[in-house]
């Protein structure tokens, strides 16, 4: 029997220790399904298309690995994709009472699909796509941390909206004169 995994997330943007997540899991799973949640109550630095592409971008070496977008109960979509496990991964023992609760009702709601935690390599234990964004943001390095198609479309993201920033500053600074 095949053994398939669900690896749920945001991943705006993918990072590096997403990656490490993925190429760790498929040592246990056979197949991966990295799965985007689409929640449109949260605001996004990248839409759900660009965050698919910059995926099956950064996971081209991985055929084993498929990129979708999902809504609805996760444990619901791992029985759609014949998966047997969630996989998570966890940065700091922070992660971990949101990441056990998660686990626990994903466990109440189908108990035949396990939670299986794989602790980010250390390499990787600071990084998170916000903190990313941040320093992205502020035009800090971030080479390594993220593949490199992702380094550059958040460089062009924050020029872009550095641009729109300009141009509203700069249409106020006309119709007050």
């Amino acid at each position: 029997m095949e053994r398939a995994a669900i690896y749920p997330g945001s991943f705006d943007p993918v990072t590096n220790g997403h990656l490490d997540i993925i190429e760790r899991g498929l040592i246990l799973f056979d197949r991966i399904t990295v799965a985007i949640l689409h929640n449109p109550t949260k605001k996004y630095m990248f839409t759900v298309p660009e965050r698919i592409e910059l995926l099956k971008c950064s996971l081209k070496k991985f055929p084993e690995v498929q990129v979708e977008a999902f809504d609805g109960l996760l444990v619901n979509y791992a029985v759609q994709k014949n998966a047997q496990a969630i996989l998570r991964g966890m940065r700091a023992v922070s992660d971990f009472e949101y990441e056990f609760q998660m686990a626990l009702m994903n466990r109440k709601l189908n108990r035949d699909i396990q939670t299986v935690f794989l602790m980010t390599g250390l390499r990787w234990i600071f990084t998170s796509s916000s903190i990313i964004k941040e320093a992205a943001c502020f035009g800090g390095n971030i080479n390594g941390m993220v593949p490199p198609i992702v380094n550059q479309r958040l460089k062009e993201k924050f020029e872009e909206m550095k641009k729109q920033k300009n141009d509203l500053l700069a249409g106020q600074n006309i119709s007050t004169q």
